[in-house]
């Protein structure tokens, strides 16, 4: 039987967690791509990964290196490649760059992999999303960012810590773009079936979501760099969705036209991920806040995706 094939591209440390929760969790076999540049070091960290497979006991063949050709036939890519934005650089100083790179990454991987599903991770993340649509030529359901995991799993991780409770009992919901625009929804948020907001103060609450919304920023104060654990963990889920066929439901960033009446943008929502990728997009009922939240969230996702399109070419 043939084991599932996943393309890593970016050996930083976000590529690199990625390729590690891959073979701990035995998702299939992994090619971890950098540039050439960094050809020798990624072949390294395949290997030293590789070698770990005897004591953890997994078995899955690693390989690293800068040639594409090795993505052939991959049946998931995860797109991690890009710069993080550095003091005195622009949003659309970055943007440019970052839009070149995963252009370029996208253009690649439809030559040599045209039926895998891409998952972006690279920021900004929701105009990164619509350039790897853009520059690879995949149909919509075949490109999908992952963002709302990663926010959902700080939003859990903090009702868990309050309420001293598994952190595998609480089930929540956020729609929006990524970070300071993400719109968590406390009404579709339980712990055990028990709503949260009969647990947690609507204060407190409050003060939870809004920490949760510049997580980022909090592991970027204390470490000085960007979280990448957690963002790994968050696109290892949807790659094992995909490829194990399990229909979970995830808020990802999606493309949506008539759905939420967002007309044609990647934005975080709520949908099915299958072996064909996006199998699906859950519509909701939103209140008229939450609504207005969603809609100024779309809003910045428009200039954002305007933004890169300048630079598309």
């Amino acid at each position: 039987m043939r084991r599932p094939k996943i393309t890593v591209i970016g050996a930083g440390n976000v590529g690199a967690s990625c390729a590690f929760w891959l073979a701990v969790k035995e998702v299939g076999d992994i090619v971890l791509i950098d540039i050439p540049e960094m050809a020798d070091k990624t072949k390294g960290k395949a290997l030293d990964l590789l070698q770990c497979g005897p004591v953890a006991r997994f078995d899955c063949r690693i390989t690293g290196g800068s040639d594409y050709v090795a993505a052939a036939g991959s049946d998931v890519v995860i797109v991690t490649a890009g710069i993080p934005r550095k003091p005195g650089m622009s949003r659309d100083d970055l943007i440019q760059t970052n839009v070149k790179i995963v252009g370029s990454v996208s253009e690649q991987i439809a030559r040599v992999a045209p039926e895998a599903v891409l998952i972006v991770v690279s920021n900004p993340l929701d105009a990164m999303v619509y350039t790897a649509w853009k520059k690879s030529g995949f149909p919509t359901n075949r490109v999908v960012g992952q963002a709302g995991c990663l926010d959902i799993a700080r939003y859990r991780t903090f009702i868990a810590m309050e309420l001293d409770c598994s952190v595998e009992d609480i089930t929540a919901l956020l729609l929006g773009g990524h970070g300071d625009d993400m719109v968590p929804l406390p009404r579709y948020t339980s712990v055990a079936g028990i709503p949260v907001t009969q647990l947690i103060p609507e204060k407190r609450l409050t003060e939870i979501i809004d920490r949760a919304k510049v997580g980022g920023g909090e592991i970027v104060k204390l470490m000085g760099t960007s979280a990448y654990y957690a963002p790994a963990a968050g696109s290892v889920d949807m790659a094992e969705a995909i490829v194990r066929d399990k229909r979970r439901i995830f808020p990802c960033a999606a493309y949506c036209d008539q759905e939420f009446g967002v007309g044609g943008y990647f934005v975080g929502v709520p949908c099915m991920l299958g072996s064909g990728g996006v199998e699906k997009v859950i519509e909701i009922d939103l209140d008229e806040g939450e609504r207005k939240l969603f809609d100024n969230s779309v809003a910045h996702v428009k200039e954002l995706v305007g933004v890169a399109e300048k630079f598309m070419g």
